[in-house]
């Protein structure tokens, strides 16, 4: 098991496109249900893509001695009655770092970023993915619905778990 003291979370720039993409990959094959894109769709892309995407966006990401092992996304919303919300987007941690304290920290980047920005974070989850139930939980979120068929699979329908925090 790896310890925390060899994993580094920080934001992710353009130039680490490649990074971004090989997890982004890797997240799309491990957990095909948990996200709304596919690992066909996302392996097509150029990676130019993946440069854009973290060159206007906010993705943070876990590294183990320099190798990516998570990310997660945050934007925030547009409009003036809504950009007072954020949304988390897109975290995952590989297998073999789960329960290493990645995960928790990925999200505390995601929360210290937003909180100068926002006063709500929201996000989705897999109802049947309580692991990540129970660590978004434990950093401050709460259940507040669901949102029944939110994605179909091969295996069928999914449902999300929608969860917020509240930074004030």
């Amino acid at each position: 098991m790896p310890t925390p003291k060899t994993i580094a979370i920080r934001r992710l720039v353009p130039s680490e496109g490649a990074a971004y993409r090989q997890i982004r990959l890797e997240a799309l094959k491990t957990a095909p249900d948990a996200f709304g894109s596919s690992y066909e769709a996302e392996a097509a892309r150029d990676l130019s893509h993946f440069e854009e995407r973290v060159a206007s966006g906010c993705v943070f990401g876990a590294f183990d001695r320099g190798r990516i092992i998570g990310m997660v996304g945050f934007y925030q919303q547009s409009g003036a009655k809504q950009n007072h919300k954020g949304v988390l987007w897109g975290m995952y941690v590989a297998p073999g770092y789960r329960k290493s304290g990645a995960g928790r920290r990925l999200v505390r980047a995601v929360v210290s970023h937003a909180t100068d920005l926002v006063d709500l974070v929201t996000l989705s989850v897999m109802t049947e993915n309580q692991p990540a139930i129970a660590l978004y939980s434990e950093m401050g979120f709460r259940t507040y619905g669901t949102e029944p068929r939110a994605l179909k699979s091969a295996t069928g329908y999914l449902d999300e778990a929608l969860m917020i925090r509240d930074l004030n």
